[in-house]
Order: C-alpha cells, then structure tokens, then sequence
C-alpha cells in the first residue's frame, strides 16, 4: 500500500530536508510482532520460541542459551528497544563482561547476535549492531594431555578414594570403569554413559563398541538416552584394548541387569547416570592429588594425543569422531616438548670431512 508523507519547513528547501528525513526513518511495514520498539527481553522471548519450535538444536543448547538471556542480558539490556541497541552500547557492554568471565562474554555475544539477526529478518533493524562490536580477545590454550606419570596418580586417587570410609553405600568399580573406557576409546564422557550392552560386542575377533548415543538432562524431562551422539561423524564403532575389554566382561558378569538395552552403566536403581553427577565425583575424587587441571575431557586429549603420535591425526579425528582433523589437531592434541628426533636425516648436511674424497661427477 502507498501511503503519502508530508513534511513542513520555513522554507521550500527546509521542507524538502525535512520530508527526506521522514522518509529516511520510515522501515517497511512488518506483519511480525518485531518492531523498532520492541524490547530486548521480548525478542529473547520470541526468539526462545523460535529455536524451540525450529526443532534444529538440542533443548540442552537452548535451555544453556535461556540462562544467559535470564542472568547476564535481561538483567543489563532487557529494557532496551532495539532502535536503542546501538553498536557502540553493546560494545560497552560487551567489554564490560570482560571483566567477568571470558566465558560468559563469548557466550553473551553469541546470543545478542542470534537474536537481533531475527529483528533484522523481521525487518525491525537494518543491520545487525552486534555484527561491528569489538573483536573478543581469547587467549589460546595449548591441550594437556595425561603423561605415564599422570595416569598412575589419577588412578592412585581412584583407588584411595574408593577405599576411604563415608556414610552411606560402599563406592563401586564405576569411576574406575567409566574412565578406563575413556581411555579406551576416546570417547566424550557423555557417550560412555549411554553405553548399552548392545553396543558392546566382545565375542569377535576383536572386541568393539559402538558410539551411537549420548547422555541428557534436562528440566521436567530428567535423565534419559539420546539415540544419537553429538553429530553424524560421533556415530562410529572401535576397536577397544585388552584392558577395556576385561572391565566389560566383569561388568557384565555381574550386571544386574544385562539385557540388550540396558546401560553399561547404570545407577542404583538402574537408570543413566547424570553427567553432572559423574564430573562432580570426580572432582571429589582429584581434590587435593595436584590433578585439578585433568577434566573428563583431558582423558579425550590423551587419547587424541597418543594416536596422532603412532599413527597419525586423520586416525585420531576418526577414533574422537571429529569429521575433521583440523579440530583435532588444535584442541585435542598436545606438543611435544621436544621436536622429533631428525638428527640422522640432518647428518646429511654436515660439511664433509677434509680426509673424504671430492665427489666427482661424469662417467
């Protein structure tokens, strides 16, 4: 629809400034409930919904982008319109949550810039502000992987935890079991945890289990199964050592529950592990033994990091279940501290002796 716009000035000329001014700040008409005046916490609010109802990502990734909407943007930007929602006042409030946490300010940037990429889809903005905010400084940390030394200490500590006197049932074989499997297989601790008895196959030549799910909580739906890892390429089966091998036959041998669908495993009461719980005790477990640096994730980097070492980081990407090495190469794998040894190949560089014949050339 056309609509007529009218503008006045002293002058003709005044009039005309005037009218190109209204024109310049008319936006186009929208059937959304995005405009120029809507509020921050109210974009956030729709653009929940639309993730939700997008069904693209996982409701954990949502439900973490909800937390930052609640504790850090509402509470700094929520009042806000969006013509307010100037570059330079994101900017600021960006660099002020360098102070915080540089977590939470990658995290913050990540969600503004997603929600106002809807506004600028509905029509309510032009550009998209958070596009042209200061680049985030991150500083890079090389991986650590677990030495020979390392592993005997991190399973000292699993032994004289196991071992020490607390109330309740007596601790079992699983954080022993669990990180052993980790070990064994390079996989996140999450997808250890979703192991069931089917996808263990120790009756071939040589035993293997497949990586096909992974663990999830999530509010009002609790613990259950994801049927699938984190992405396509996490789908894979490997072959496991002798050692990994061994703690499923105990395992299974006295499993109180050994149906094909059941957890490797399982709780108590014979439901999945959380994932939190699991990262919690161990933290238990590692407090006080000079392990604070290992995470669940350092046992992915030793194994990422020995692989690359004897066989290769394509191998290594394949056994993580990364779809590419590149990843692997600049998160997982750990330098050496000494370069590889290539002191007979650079021999041939060596100015020869003076007792040495002159090479001579020809015929």
């Amino acid at each position: 629809m056309t609509r007529q716009v009218t503008a006045t000035g002293t002058t003709k000329a005044a009039a005309e400034r005037a009218l190109r001014a209204k024109l310049a700040e008319r936006k186009a008409p929208t059937e959304q409930s995005i405009t120029a005046e809507t509020t921050i916490a109210k974009l956030g609010a729709i653009w929940i919904k639309f993730l939700r109802d997008e069904g693209r990502l996982e409701n954990t990734t949502i439900n973490e982008y909800q937390r930052v909407l609640d504790k850090v943007v509402h509470p700094g930007l929520g009042g806000l319109r969006l013509r307010e929602a100037t570059t330079s006042r994101l900017d600021l409030f960006l660099i002020r949550l360098r102070s915080v946490s540089a977590s939470r300010q990658r995290k913050t940037k990540v969600v503004l810039g997603a929600m106002l990429s809807l506004a600028v889809r509905h029509d309510a903005l032009v550009t998209n502000p958070v596009q042209q905010t200061s680049r985030l400084h991150r500083e890079k940390a090389e991986p650590r992987s677990l030495s020979a030394s390392d592993l005997e200490a991190v399973r000292t500590a699993l032994s004289s935890w196991a071992d020490q006197s607390r109330p309740g049932p007596k601790a079992n074989s699983d954080m022993a079991d669990i990180i052993d499997l980790m070990l064994a297989t390079g996989a996140r601790i999450g997808e250890i945890l979703a192991l069931r008895w089917i996808d263990v196959d120790l009756d071939g030549d040589r035993p293997k289990v497949t990586i096909s799910g992974t663990v999830k909580t999530e509010p009002g739906k609790g613990t259950y199964r994801k049927p699938s890892p984190k992405s396509d390429s996490s789908l894979r089966t490997v072959i496991i050592p002798n050692f990994a091998a061994a703690v499923l036959v105990r395992r299974l041998s006295v499993a109180a529950d050994a149906a094909p669908e059941a957890p490797v495993f399982a709780t108590r009461n014979g439901t999945w592990h959380q994932v939190t719980n699991v990262e919690r005790r161990w933290r238990q477990i590692r407090k006080d033994t000079g392990l604070e640096w290992v995470t669940p994730h350092t046992f992915r980097k030793t194994v990422a990091t020995l692989v690359a070492e004897r066989v290769g980081a394509e191998t290594a990407a394949k056994q993580l279940g990364h779809s590419s090495p590149v990843i692997t190469r600049q998160f997982y794998i750990s330098k050496p501290e000494i370069a590889a040894d290539v002191a007979h190949v650079l021999d041939e560089l060596a100015q020869p002796a003076e007792d040495d014949p002159p090479a001579i050339n020809g015929e």
